[in-house]
C-alpha cells in the first residue's frame, strides 16, 4: 500500500499526532490497518451521516476483513434504504463531524489528499441529508443553523448533525444565515420527501464555532516589507497612523481563500457574486438576496454573500446589516486565530471578501455610535491592508473627532 505519496494540500498539523496515537504499538500493513477499525469503532458512533459520491448516505459499520489491499470498507444505507459496502477511502464525513478526522488520518496513512476531489469541486450540487421525525423532539427547544433566510421560512441544520429542515416561524425574516435560533417547535412534517417544522424563535444568536466549519486556507504569499511601499513625498513627513506599522518591520503575507459555490472557474467575470450585484444595479433586490441565500445555503464559508447580504441592507437597517458583517468577520477569522500578525493586502484579490466584511462592520458600528468599536476596527483594517485602499484612515479621523456617521456623510 502506497503511503509516501505529498498531498497536493496539506492536512492539519496535528493530524500526524492523531495518526501516531492510533498506530503506537501496530507494526506491518495489517496491525496498523486493525488499529484504525478500532479506532473507528471506539470513536465514531455509528449511524454516521456521509457522502458517496455527492450521494447522502449512513455509514452503519466500517469493517477490516484481514484483506490488506482492500483495506476498511464501509458498510453504507442509502435513502431508499439499499445497503452497499464500499472503500472507506471512498466517503465523505461532514467537516467538523467525529469521524471527519479520523478519516483525514486514514486518507493520510494510505497517501491520499483530504477527500476525493470530485465532492470538492461542486459543493452546490451536493444533495443534503433531511432530517428525519426522529432528529427532532417536539416537547423542548430546538437549535438551528440558519442556511437560507425567506420572509417567513428558512433552510437549517440541526446544530451537531447535518441534517436540514425548513423552519416555518412568523419572525424569521429577521435572522442570517451562520445565526444559530432557538425554537419552541410546534408541528413536524413532510411534503413531497421534505421535512418541515413550525416554531417560536425565541432567541438568536452568533456562535462561530457551533458551525462546525473548516477554517478558510491562507495561503502563503511571501513577505510584505514597508520599505518597499510609497508613504508619501520625500519632503512630507510619514502619517502618524502609518509609523507603528513601518516600525514593526517586514511580515508575512497571506491571501485568504475565496468560496464561491457554483462559480465557472473558466469565466472569471460571470459568477454569483457579479449576477446579484449587476440585479442590485438594476433594482432587482429580492433576486438580488435570493442569490446570495442560496450561496450560503451551500457554503456558510461564502464571505462575499455575507459582506454583500450586508450592503444590501446598510442604509435601512444598520443592526441587520452589522450581523451579516460580524457572521463573515467570525468565519474568516477561524482562519487567522488570535495571534495573527501577517498581511491581508487588497491588492490580493482573494483577500476582498473578508476585508469588505471588516470595513461594513466598521461603518456600522460607527452608524449606531459605537465609536471606540469602530475606531478598533478601522485600526486593524490598516494592519492588515496597509496600502488602505478602502481608506479606514480617512473614516479614523473623523471617529477620533467625535463626529457622528450623518455628519461624515454631510461633508462628501
Amino acid at each position: 500500500m502506497a503511503r509516501s505519496g505529498k498531498h497536493k494540500q496539506d492536512m492539519p498539523s496535528d493530524l500526524d499526532a492523531l495518526i501516531e496515537e492510533i498506530l503506537v504499538d501496530a507494526y506491518g500493513d495489517d496491525e496498523q490497518l486493525w488499529a484504525f477499525c478500532q479506532a473507528f469503532e471506539d470513536s465514531v458512533k455509528m449511524p454516521a451521516d456521509a457522502f458517496v459520491i455527492g450521494e447522502p448516505v449512513s455509514v452503519i459499520q466500517i469493517k477490516y476483513d484481514g484483506n490488506t489491499r482492500r483495506g476498511l470498507t464501509a458498510a453504507c444505507r442509502k435513502r431508499d434504504g439499499s445497503e452497499h459496502v464500499v472503500a472507506l477511502s471512498d466517503i465523505v464525513l461532514p467537516e467538523g463531524s467525529e469521524g471527519a478526522p479520523y478519516l483525514a488520518g486514514y486518507r493520510k496513512w494510505l497517501g491520499l489528499g483530504e477527500v476525493p476531489a470530485a465532492e470538492q469541486k461542486k459543493p452546490k450540487s451536493l444533495r443534503r441529508h433531511k432530517a428525519t421525525d426522529k432528529d427532532i423532539e417536539l416537547n423542548g427547544p430546538v437549535q438551528l443553523i440558519i442556511l437560507n433566510v425567506k420572509q417567513r421560512a428558512a433552510r437549517c441544520r440541526i446544530t451537531g448533525t447535518e441534517r436540514e429542515i425548513t423552519l416555518r416561524s412568523s419572525h424569521i425574516g429577521d435572522t442570517a444565515p451562520g445565526e444559530i435560533v432557538t425554537v419552541l417547535p410546534q408541528k413536524q412534517w413532510r411534503y413531497s420527501g421534505h421535512p418541515y417544522l413550525s416554531g417560536k424563535v425565541v432567541s438568536q444568536h452568533i456562535d462561530i464555532s457551533a458551525l462546525r466549519l473548516r477554517p478558510l486556507r491562507l495561503y502563503d504569499r511571501g513577505m510584505w516589507n514597508p520599505a518597499d511601499e510609497y508613504w508619501g513625498e520625500h519632503d512630507e513627513p510619514i502619517p502618524e497612523w502609518a509609523n507603528p506599522i513601518i516600525a514593526r518591520g517586514p511580515r508575512p503575507l497571506f491571501e485568504m481563500e475565496q468560496i464561491i459555490p457554483g462559480e465557472d472557474p473558466d469565466d472569471p467575470f460571470d459568477d454569483p457574486i457579479t449576477r446579484s450585484n449587476d440585479l442590485k444595479m438594476a433594482g432587482e433586490l429580492a433576486q438580488a438576496r435570493r442569490l446570495l441565500m442560496e450561496l450560503l445555503a451551500a457554503d456558510l464559508r461564502c464571505l462575499d454573500a455575507h459582506a454583500h447580504l450586508g450592503n444590501l441592507v446598510f442604509d435601512s437597517f444598520a443592526r441587520a446589516a452589522l450581523r451579516h458583517y460580524k457572521i463573515g468577520i467570525g468565519i474568516g477569522e477561524l482562519s487567522l486565530g488570535d495571534d495573527f500578525d501577517g498581511v491581508l493586502l487588497w491588492g490580493l484579490i482573494d483577500n476582498r471578501p473578508f476585508l469588505r466584511c471588516l470595513h461594513g462592520y466598521g461603518l456600522c458600528l460607527w452608524r449606531l455610535e459605537q465609536f471606540n468599536e469602530a475606531e478598533q476596527v478601522f485600526e486593524r483594517m490598516l494592519w492588515l491592508n496597509p496600502s488602505d485602499n478602502q481608506g479606514a484612515r480617512f473614516l479614523l479621523a473623523d471617529i477620533r473627532e467625535g463626529k457622528s456617521w450623518e455628519e461624515h456623510c454631510g461633508k462628501w
